[in-house]
């Protein structure tokens, strides 16, 4: 019997054309970055050791066989990745302002990664995995989200835990009501889900992040994250609410920081290896350390998959950080 993969993650796989200064005459350069939300999640697991597979569609093209290729090289399985003649790669530009942040243009109307179609899906893969991972850029288009529904609740079927990270591209939907509709019609069935700062707000409504969290976790989940950028992140549980605070760090690009954040709580849940509600606040604690510490290192360079640390500069970070304390 081959080993249970540990992550599967389903969504967009695009390129990040990220701004690298400027040609002798003045003009942008921008770099080809491999990108999407559930890549960079799954690089931070496979880097920590744990098997994982990418499902999705790319066009059969320049771009698609690249990030194919790139996934491969970082140890994420690509079998569940379809190329499909008919649309091109999606692709995004990335503007980087003065802190790190970033503004977005998208070419994807459509992009290959909306028309993932449901009898696409590997079921096998999906109901037999640890934890089944989905963001909510695959909810902005049919076919993808019928697609990306059925996969949820396939896994949810087969007592997979199933975590969610919403992402708001306000270009990517048709209006910011629709979004979060959307985004929200989905929190029910999800176990543990992150979702940033401006996200959690946008989704609630709520005057404070606390009140956020509370009203996210009435929505079904067992544990939210909402991520407060140099801040840190407050962990919420129906029981407990705690801010962890991040790592100092000199950023240079978020590209990624969330996600990798994420990357590095789901490989600790898989380590303490029991069911959520039954873990310690002392664990969900460690679970939030350990996923800073690898947003920390990631906001340090530059892109997405090509800024994710490995396993033993993460351990080798937190060591230097708590020497220092």
């Amino acid at each position: 019997m081959e080993e249970k993969v540990d992550i599967v993650a389903l969504g967009e796989l695009l390129i990040d054309f990220t701004e690298a200064g400027h040609s002798q005459d003045g003009r942008k350069l921008f770099e080809q970055n491999p990108g999407g939300a559930p890549a960079n999640l799954l690089t931070v697991a496979s880097h920590f050791g744990y098997r994982t597979s990418f499902i999705g569609k790319v066009g059969n093209d320049m771009h698609g066989k690249f990030l194919k290729k790139t996934l491969q090289k970082e140890g994420i399985n690509t079998d569940a990745i379809v190329e499909d003649p008919g649309y091109f790669t999606t692709l995004a530009f990335v503007e980087i302002g003065e802190s790190g942040e970033r503004n977005f243009s998208f070419a994807r109307k459509p992009g290959a990664d909306t028309q993932l179609k449901k009898e696409e899906l590997d079921q096998t893969l999906i109901s037999g995995c640890r934890i089944f991972h989905f963001g909510s850029l695959s909810l902005t288009d049919e076919p993808a989200e019928s697609a990306t529904i059925e996969a949820v609740k396939m896994a949810k079927a087969a007592g997979v835990l199933i975590s969610y990270d919403p992402n708001y591209r306000p270009s990517l939907w048709k209006s910011k009501e629709y979004a979060v509709k959307k985004m929200k019609s989905v929190v029910e069935l999800v176990d543990v889900m992150k979702v940033s700062d401006e996200e959690s707000i946008l989704l609630t409504g709520a005057k404070s992040y606390e009140q956020a969290a509370e009203e996210i976790l009435a929505m079904g989940p067992k544990l939210v994250a909402i991520t407060l950028g140099e801040h840190g992140v407050l962990m919420a549980t129906k029981s407990r609410k705690e801010i962890i605070k991040a790592f100092q760090t000199h950023a240079v690009d978020t590209t990624g920081a969330g996600d990798s954040f994420w990357g590095g709580v789901l490989c600790s849940i898989l380590s303490i290896n029991k069911p959520v509600e039954k873990m310690e606040w002392e664990e969900i604690r460690k679970c939030a350390v350990l996923g800073n510490a690898v947003a920390g290192l990631c906001v340090q360079k530059r892109g997405g998959i090509p800024a994710i640390p490995t396993k033993e500069a993460v351990f080798e970070f937190m060591q230097r950080a708590y020497k220092s304390k």
